[in-house]
Order: structure tokens, then C-alpha cells, then sequence
């Protein structure tokens, strides 16, 4: 049970949570932003006390039941119910390392979908496996170190390619808050893993905007289903996005498409048979 994290967490979606949300009346004399902590235990059917101490990080370790009423009082969605369960310990938690090792079958079905640039990230965002068009598309991942393929370090910490940070994505706002979120629900599952731990420690003293989102304690993302990368040969291509998770692994199979007979289609043909070429203009 990570109390000092729960308090937290809680003490944010309280924060954020307005009076008629819950269906209580707003009044003129708030002085603190959301609801009382007093109004989340009447809505849980607790103590007052005890959800003060959850907050304070001086609890035991709440029931399942209590941390469903809690969800219920603060309107979590699913992702957020899910958090405040493993952050309580009430939920199975991977304590060991997340797991880097890609399955041989997905490594066959990369090099099958030679009109889809398609990558296989960890629970950490390192790319840890692609095809010859997503190098193509973003660049080729082979020439660099695997710190270097972390996308989130890279949307955090760059370096910018040809003036653009992380090959010129049209949603690098919304990818950096995905990240974020990603991260925060990765260490929940992995407390114990030094690379984890490395990972937010460096984003969290190396970039400010990391650490005000962090701060913000989310952990659920809205989908991205297309984006656009501004590409130094072919200039813009605008893809489908589908995420397929690989749970077995906590690893997440990326797709980048493009409709048939589009621009983008046709750009992302051109970048196929370019290949390496096209890799050369990213490095």
C-alpha cells in the first residue's frame, strides 16, 4: 500500500470533483476547490475521520469495499477505480520488472505489414521492436540507444529533428499528457522496478512540464485514432491510429495506416520503397 500516493491521488480527485456533480449544493462559503472532505465520507458511507487519515497517508489499508464506495463518492471512471485499487494494494500488482522481450510471432506479423508502420512499445514507451516503414516514417531506431527510444523521454526531453520534437506529430500536447498518465499506472504496477523509478525521477527533475503534469495525478487518456507527422522528405501524412495491448507482456502493438487511394496512402508507399533513403534525411 503506497499511502502517501492514495492520499494524493484522492485528495486530487476530490479536488476536482464540483458540488453539483455529486448533487450537493454549491453554497457561497467554499473556501477549498471541489468537495469537503467531509461531504466524500457521507457520500462513501464513512467516517469522516478515517477518510481524513486515508487522505493524511495515515490509514490502514483500506477494504475493497470501502475503496468502491470512495470510487462511487468521487465519480472515478474505471482507469481511476483501478488506480486507487492498486495504489491501496488491493488489486494484483506486478512486483517484479516490466518485461522488454517482444514475442517471436509479433516479430513475424512486423515484417507482414509492409503498408502499416508498426511498432511494439513497453510499458515504459520504449519502442522496443519495428518495420522498415516505421523507421521510415519516425526514424531508424537501430541507430540509437535504448534510451533513446523512449518516446516519452523523447516528447519530454527531445532532441527536435529538423525543427520538429518527436518527428513533428500534430497531438505531441496530447501524447505527452498520455505519457504521463502511462507512466503513473506503470509504476503502480511496477513499484519495485529500478528502470520505472528512473524514468519518472529523470522526467520529473529534467522537465517541468512532466512534473506540473504529474502533479495533476490522471490516469486514464482519451484514445488517439489519427495524427499527423511532418516528415522532412514527404511532407505531411495524416494516419489511422490503432493501440492493440499485448497483456501477457504489459506491451502495446502500435499501428499507423492510411486509407486507401489518400495522400497519406500514397506518401507512405513512397516512404516503403524509399526505405534506409528516407532514414538518412532523420539522421
Amino acid at each position: 500500500m503506497d499511502k502517501q500516493e492514495l492520499g494524493s491521488f484522492l485528495r486530487s480527485r476530490r479536488e476536482r470533483l464540483r458540488p453539483r456533480d455529486a448533487g450537493l449544493p454549491s453554497g457561497p462559503r467554499r473556501r477549498t476547490p471541489g468537495l469537503r472532505r467531509e461531504e466524500v465520507a457521507v457520500l462513501a458511507h464513512i467516517s469522516t475521520e478515517y477518510y481524513v487519515r486515508l487522505e493524511q497517508g495515515r490509514a490502514p489499508r483500506p477494504s475493497g469495499e470501502v475503496l468502491a464506495a470512495i470510487a462511487g463518492a468521487l465519480r472515478l471512471t474505471d482507469a481511476e477505480s483501478d488506480h486507487l485499487h492498486l495504489l491501496a494494494g488491493t488489486a494484483p500488482s506486478r512486483t517484479g520488472l516490466h518485461r522488454r522481450d517482444v514475442r517471436p510471432s509479433i516479430l513475424a506479423l512486423l515484417g507482414r505489414l509492409p503498408q502499416t508502420a508498426a511498432f511494439v512499445t513497453s510499458a515504459t514507451f520504449e519502442v522496443l521492436a519495428w518495420n522498415d516503414l516505421a523507421a521510415a516514417l519516425m526514424e531508424d531506431f537501430a541507430e540509437l540507444a535504448p534510451a533513446g527510444r523512449n518516446l516519452a523521454r523523447r516528447a519530454f526531453l527531445g532532441p527536435a529533428r529538423h525543427g520538429a520534437v518527436l518527428y513533428g506529430v500534430s497531438d505531441l500536447e496530447e501524447f505527452r499528457q498520455h505519457a504521463v498518465m502511462g507512466l503513473r499506472s506503470t509504476l503502480a504496477r511496477y513499484p519495485s522496478d529500478p528502470a520505472v523509478i528512473d524514468l519518472v525521477g529523470e522526467l520529473r527533475a529534467r522537465s517541468a512540464e512532466f512534473a506540473r503534469l504529474w502533479e495533476r495525478h490522471d490516469v486514464q487518456a482519451a484514445p488517439t485514432l489519427t495524427k499527423t507527422f511532418r516528415h522532412p522528405v514527404v511532407g505531411e501524412v495524416t494516419v489511422d491510429c490503432d493501440t492493440l495491448a499485448l497483456t501477457d507482456r504489459d506491451q502495446h502493438l502500435v499501428l499507423y495506416s492510411a486509407p486507401q487511394g489518400s495522400h497519406s496512402a500514397e506518401a507512405l508507399a513512397l516512404l516503403n520503397v524509399l526505405g534506409a533513403e528516407a532514414g538518412d534525411y532523420l539522421r
